[in-house]
């Protein structure tokens, strides 16, 4: 959620280079911002509310500083203000604070130092309190390691002393990583904020601590004891988390999906078949992820049914924890994640390994956290992902769950022949006329409130998906429904020139979907038929491939592509949802 971005160097424009690697955070969701810095040793600080976009870096070009921090607010304790935007001092000016999660015990402490040392509604203003009433009697290193050892609840920070020329950062469930090269460190949250100036990196871990002054230094905050961290290189490239001729990153990913299910299926075969029978030897497995990545979890129970004929369990990972009750050490959980820092979904595989149980992450963030405490982790490899509304890592999770559903069933090289063609008949088909077309279908439904959705068997997930995406970035009330359950309570909801969209493959139930789309044509309804062949009862006929058991895959794209239109047709902004954050860090 929150955005963190910090430098120590020797560039003397640190302030503007934070403001910079800011912007690159945008797609994270926040309502405020702000940066500090150290200047003539003192801590300068501006904050602002609105968008980091649209403010000029004016005042921080003549600001000469190697230290500098930034941070972007979304706000949880305290309304959206400025003064409840970081950086936050501490009553005495001495330390800055910028902030990522929840610090739950705030109160306590608040009460134990006196209320009248605070001004802002924060929890983050408790970390600057505590660090300096401890900087009082010992150095700052040492005070903030006390500090943290007092802190409940998930968060990850980074300090500034008045009196100390350097950078201390720690972390517990919320992410932090440090970029390295030749006499710079960079702190973030994310990889895209330091993207331009390295791809050398060391992942902090839980309850770990970096203190940044001639060199970095990491500490286990459970021993106090120094440790050595690996240095970690970044495939991912500068251009791919830009826009380039795009006009929104929405956009753009929608169209890399032309080459990222390859990059999905590229896999080692040796590790996706021994994976294959730890799933076939577990006794219980579970599907579990949040938002898009649960519906994708939901679609390949289908997978798992229909290709290897296999039973798995899926639960949205805020919902998993009371499984425990099924959990075993034999059990497998299968979680998926496209930032690998979810947190209801490091929740989950917490539940999971107390019970002794095993867990397979498979996620789009090298070193993630996720993927850190896994037994198994898989990459999608699909690169920079900076729209909140999820579209290329969705299907290239989907191509990976299906890609092992055919190992299970001992049929990998079916499996990857049919992605193979798949993702060719999706390079074919976005193609300008197929955009042209969707954007016209937009046209046509934008000035409605309500819009519904209908799928059978894998095609249900994938329409519950595609009301995620509409509801997300156009505002306009979206539902997804099996086809089956319209006359069971839904169908209520028809009157003439309700936009319904039939998501349909070439598949064993598609005269039963077709039965119920005749039944809302039948009551009124402005039919949108997603299929790879036409029929009579369609308005608009959005034609795909024909993808066998990956039509999930196929079908879905078009209604990304539908609610790009959608958002831009309405004034929204498709990358940045009001309400909404990229990666959700917090319970």
């Amino acid at each position: 959620m929150c955005g963190i971005f910090a430098y120590k160097g020797y560039q003397t424009n640190a302030t503007e280079l934070v403001f910079e690697g800011l912007k690159n955070l945008e797609y994270r969701g926040y309502d405020s911002w702000g940066i500090a810095w150290k200047k003539n040793q003192q801590i300068q600080v501006y904050k602002q509310v609105g968008k980091i976009s649209e403010a000029s870096s004016e005042p921080f070009a003549e600001q000469e500083s190697t230290l500098a921090m930034s941070h972007s607010r979304w706000a949880t304790h305290g309304a959206v203000t400025q003064n409840n935007a970081h950086p936050h001092f501490s009553s005495d000016q001495s330390i800055a604070v910028i902030h990522n999660g929840i610090i739950e015990n705030y109160q306590e402490i608040r009460d134990r130092l006196g209320r009248s040392r605070f001004s802002t509604e924060t929890d983050t203003e408790v970390i600057a309190e505590l660090i300096a009433e401890y900087r009082k009697t010992m150095d700052f290193e040492s005070a903030a390691k006390k500090a943290c050892h007092e802190f409940e609840g998930r968060y990850a920070f980074i300090a500034m002393s008045q009196e100390d020329d350097m950078l201390i950062a720690a972390r517990r469930g919320s992410p932090l990583i440090l970029g390295v090269a030749a006499g710079e460190w960079f702190l973030a949250s994310d990889i895209p904020a330091f993207l331009k100036h390295t791809r050398e990196v060391n992942y902090l871990d839980d309850d770990q601590m970096v203190v940044i002054g001639e060199e970095a230094r990491f500490i286990d905050l459970l021993s106090d004891m120094e440790i050595q961290k690996r240095t970690v290189t970044i495939d991912w490239t500068e251009e791919e988390a830009q826009k380039g001729d795009y006009d929104h990153f929405m956009l753009k990913e929608i169209m890399d999906q032309k080459e990222t299910i390859m990059r999905a299926i590229n896999q080692n075969e040796e590790e996706i078949l021994k994976i294959a029978e730890y799933i076939k030897k577990a006794r219980g497995v579970f599907l579990s992820g949040c938002g898009t990545a649960g519906k994708v979890c939901m679609a390949s129970e289908y997978f798992f049914s229909i290709v290897a004929n296999r039973h798995v369990n899926f639960a949205p990972a805020s919902e998993f924890p009371i499984y425990h009750h099924f959990l075993i050490p034999e059990s497998l959980l299968i979680v998926v994640s496209q930032s690998g820092e979810t947190a209801d979904v490091l929740e989950a595989m917490k539940v999971a390994k107390e019970k002794g149980a095993k867990v397979l992450s498979i996620v789009n963030v090298q070193g993630s956290s996720i993927a850190r405490t896994s037994d198994f982790s898989l990459q999608i490899n699909a690169g920079p992902e900076k729209a909140v509304a999820s579209t290329k890592a969705a299907t290239s999770q989907l191509s990976l769950l299906l890609l092992i559903a055919y190992a299970v069933a001992g049929r990998l090289e079916e499996g990857k022949k049919l992605l193979i063609e798949t993702a060719s008949m999706i390079n074919d088909m976005l193609n300008p006329r197929f955009l042209k077309y969707i954007k016209e279908v937009a046209d046509a439904i934008n000035h409605s409130e309500h819009t519904y959705i209908i799928g059978k068997a894998a095609n249900y997930p994938m329409a519950l998906e595609s009301a995620i995406k509409i509801q997300e970035v156009s505002y306009i009330h979206a539902e997804g429904f099996a086809a089956g359950e319209l006359k069971h309570g839904p169908i209520a909801l028809i009157t003439p020139g309700t936009p319904c969209i039939a998501l349909i493959a070439e598949d064993e139930v598609r005269q039963d979907i077709l039965n119920s789309t005749m039944e809302l044509k039948s009551r009124g309804a402005y039919i949108i038929g997603v299929s790879p062949n036409m029929h009579e009862c369609f308005d608009h006929w959005i034609r795909v491939p024909d993808a066998g058991i990956a039509s999930p895959i196929v079908n879905v794209i078009p209604i990304q592509l539908l609610a790009y239109h959608l958002s831009v047709l309405r004034g929204c902004n498709p990358d940045m949802p009001r309400n909404l954050a990229k990666s959700v860090t917090v319970k």
